[in-house]
């Protein structure tokens, strides 16, 4: 009887410890999962993560309404420059009002620091939306007004040379396999250089104008946000080192519409003919 009941209890245990083998364990949570991960080296880990991304369609319908916002603030960009360019009443109006140009680049700092440095109403809809679109507006009056000063075939010259020059490096960005994103420092110290290289002008060229020098400036300018639109790029796409979070819509379509205006203004400073 004994023996009797001790094969029972073994048959018993071996058959719990059989039905136990056959339950999948639980899989891990994200944080769990992404433990053993270095922390990326920018400090707001919340729009910048490392690539982890396992689920595609997220990234797609993240990168489809990044562009879909993009191609409406470039659209109404060209209108506003369209409008500023062949209407001469318009064309008189601005040029002879300088006050409205400085009304917008204060608006546009403002939205610009709002939308970079605060997260809650970068991500806060229809609030994010609302900015978005108060510093598109004002960009745009901007870079329209600064149109003007140049003649109407400089303009559209150096709109098809920007709109050449986005659509090689975009599809650059998305096919090659150079990851761009691990290069911030070099765009920093370019940026810095930039930036002094500027304030040296600043002092220069109202003494005495050089056009040569000017040109440079332009020139060096024009390839750094070169750069910056790679750069952004492929935080957007996602498949490097370095990615955008999903939440910053807003922010990535801010830095990519920056990029490109600023393409235009230093090719129509470099190959632009003023209006006598």
């Amino acid at each position: 009887m004994t023996q009797g009941k001790l094969s029972l209890a073994n048959k018993s245990t071996s058959g719990s410890t059989s039905g136990q083998a056959l339950v999948s364990p639980t899989p891990p949570s994200y944080e769990e999962a992404t433990a053993g991960t270095s922390a990326p080296c920018y400090n707001d880990v919340e729009m910048l993560t490392e690539f982890t991304w396992d689920d595609r369609n997220i990234r797609r319908v993240f990168i489809r309404k990044v562009y879909a916002i993009l191609m409406i603030q470039l659209l109404v960009t060209l209108a506003i420059v369209a409008l500023f360019t062949f209407c001469d009443p318009v064309k008189d109006y601005i040029q002879s009002n300088p006050g409205w140009y400085w009304a917008s680049y204060a608006v546009f700092f403002v939205t610009y620091l709002t939308l970079s440095c605060c997260s809650a109403p970068r991500r806060q809809f229809p609030w994010n939306l609302i900015l978005l679109a108060i510093f598109t507006l004002s960009l745009s009056y901007m870079t329209g007004m600064l149109s003007s000063f140049y003649n109407t075939k400089s303009v559209v010259m150096c709109l098809g040379i920007t709109v050449a020059v986005c659509l090689v490096v975009t599809i650059f960005s998305f096919q090659t396999k150079i990851d761009v994103t691990s290069y911030q420092g070099v765009l920093f110290i370019f940026c810095m250089v930039m930036v002094i290289s500027g304030l040296v002008l600043a002092f220069v060229l109202p003494f005495q104008y050089v056009p040569w020098l000017d040109a440079t400036y332009a020139a060096l300018g024009a390839i750094l946000f070169t750069m910056f639109l790679a750069f952004d790029t492929q935080l957007l796409m996602g498949n490097k080192r370095y990615a955008m979070s999903p939440e910053e819509y807003v922010f990535a379509t801010l830095n990519i519409y920056l990029d490109i205006i600023y393409i235009f203004s230093f090719f129509l400073q470099i190959f632009g003919t003023k209006q006598e």
